[in-house]
């Protein structure tokens, strides 16, 4: 079984995504562990090969860089479909839409990996993947969709193409409540609509030890809070925004005894630059008074056992997140936006936490009794969390043989 699998992936100007990394990494493993074999679509098909062993293709390409925007993004999809409908003449021989269409053509079916750009936020994603999904139908492949934040702002074109999207497709995987409710809004089959968790929950987990499991005392690492920002801010000011997540750093890990440990999930792959998110994170350290330090940024499977091996978590991005929670680890997510505001409560409640605080809660200096309150409940909170960890992991096998078996046909 070739699956050809799209994910915002691929390792461009030496910066690695590790939360886009993370859902194709897993998505790779758990079709692999069901006898498929991968065909990835990447923005980098050489770079995306390497790092994980699988065929890869460039993406069709709507950037608005090389589209004009709105108007070439939508004249490059007409192309792209009525050259596969006999219009060959639309596209030159050489476009790499071709090589996703030759990739599909030669394939058992189709997946769209996990992710968070289903938005009108970014309409490259939304045509990309619409484009995709139509051209499975017009070679009668299967698709699935999986992990998906839906919007929250999915308007006018956008809104159309992510309904067509879903429609096309045999099993949709929506990874919170609030995507749930907006699909149900765009009048997609309900039969075919699955809430799940995150693709990326449990990668590597296997290979990690449980939090709060015994470990040699000698060999553990000195328990710490980890840190994990976005550089964005939302409309905050970023100066004043760095200066109070230093504030409550200092209280947190001052009460605590905790390292304050930053892993940034946008970065250069080389240590000695600080580009993306590391360059908040050094805005932020450079205020503290704890003791801190920052660990390098390599791969998805390391993050994940970095948040999964923290004594608390405080984290803007997505994935942190996912990772700690997935862990037990105690966490606070700092929401900038809606759209932070709606994955990170997603991500928090999948395993029953709600330490959600906004970045004005963050600037009044309320956030600090939230996070205390989060470090104080840490007991309960694994507890819970073990509670609930082996129906959720099964829940999770069971959406992925789901998956496979839809791919199949």
């Amino acid at each position: 079984m070739r699956i050809v699998t799209i994910g915002d992936v691929g390792v461009l100007d030496g910066m690695v995504h590790v939360g886009d990394e993370a859902m194709f990494h897993e998505a790779t493993v758990q079709l692999r562990a069901r006898g498929a074999t991968i065909t990835g679509v990447s923005s980098n098909p050489a770079e995306t090969a390497e790092r994980y062993g699988v065929d890869a293709v460039p993406a069709i390409g709507f950037h608005p860089a090389t589209t004009g925007g709105r108007l070439g993004q939508r004249e490059r999809r007409a192309r792209v479909l009525s050259a596969i409908d006999g219009g060959a003449g639309h596209l030159p021989q050489d476009d790499p839409a071709w090589q996703v269409v030759e990739a599909v053509r030669e394939s058992d079916g189709v997946l769209v990996a996990g992710g968070g750009n289903m938005a009108s936020l970014w309409p490259m994603h939304v045509y990309e993947r619409n484009t995709l999904g139509l051209i499975a139908r017009r070679f009668d492949k299967p698709l699935v969709v999986s992990g998906q934040t839906i919007g929250p702002v999915l308007e006018g074109e956008d809104r159309e193409l992510v309904t067509e999207l879903l429609d096309a497709a045999a099993l949709v995987g929506l990874r919170e409540g609030a995507s749930l409710e907006l699909v149900r809004t765009l009048g997609v089959d309900p039969a075919t609509t699955v809430g799940t968790v995150d693709d990326a929950s449990f990668l590597g987990f296997d290979a990690a030890p449980p939090a709060g499991g015994a470990v040699d005392a000698a060999a553990a690492p000195a328990p710490y809070l980890a840190v994990s920002l976005s550089a964005h801010v939302g409309d905050a000011d970023r100066a004043a925004f760095a200066t109070a997540v230093a504030r409550l750093l200092d209280r947190v890990a001052g009460e605590a005894g905790l390292e304050v440990v930053f892993l940034a999930h946008w970065a250069s792959l080389d240590p000695t630059e600080e580009r993306g998110d590391s360059l908040l994170h050094r805005a932020v350290l450079d205020q503290l008074t704890v003791p801190a330090r920052v660990e390098p940024t390599t791969d998805s499977p390391a993050a994940a056992r970095f948040a999964r091996g923290a004594a608390l978590h405080l984290t803007s991005r997505y994935h942190p997140a996912v990772f700690a929670v997935a862990g037990g680890v105690p966490t606070v997510g700092l929401a900038v936006d809606d759209y932070t505001t709606i994955k990170l409560t997603g991500a928090l409640g999948n395993f029953g936490q709600t330490s959600v605080v906004s970045a004005g809660q963050l600037l009044a200096g309320e956030a600090d009794a939230i996070a205390l309150a989060a470090w104080s409940r840490r007991d309960a909170v694994h507890a819970a969390w073990a509670e609930r960890l082996d129906e959720t992991r099964a829940a999770s096998t069971v959406w992925w043989d789901r998956v496979a078996g839809a791919l199949r046909g």
